[in-house]
């Protein structure tokens, strides 16, 4: 299971409306986790065996950044596909592939 989440606070009365520190918590927590991760500038990406083990990491994640904020907003979007593992780098690896091969026509 792939799951693409972004949380972040509000309310911080930060002027500069940054959310980093607050970020660098809830990626600690997945990166902790053991678990396959990837995190770019919009989402963290993180893989696991099920749906309990994932968004269990979500949630802790999610509670990390409770303090920075009078309110937390987050989204996700899931892939669920059981029996498939390796998907982080997989999906990429056959896409990469596909846009390879397209160069060749």
């Amino acid at each position: 299971m792939l799951v693409a989440f972004s949380v972040a606070p509000s309310g911080t009365g930060r002027e500069d409306g940054s959310v980093h520190d607050a970020v660098a918590a809830a990626v600690k927590v997945v990166r902790d986790s053991g678990l396959p991760c990837r995190t770019s500038a919009m989402f963290t990406e993180v893989e696991g065996p099920d749906w309990d083990t994932v968004m269990d990491v979500v949630k802790r994640a999610t509670e990390a950044v409770l303090p920075f904020g009078s309110r937390v907003s987050l989204v996700i979007k899931a892939d669920i596909r059981p029996g498939y593992e390796g998907e982080l780098d997989g999906k990429i690896a056959r896409l990469e592939h596909a846009l390879e091969a397209g160069d060749d026509a």
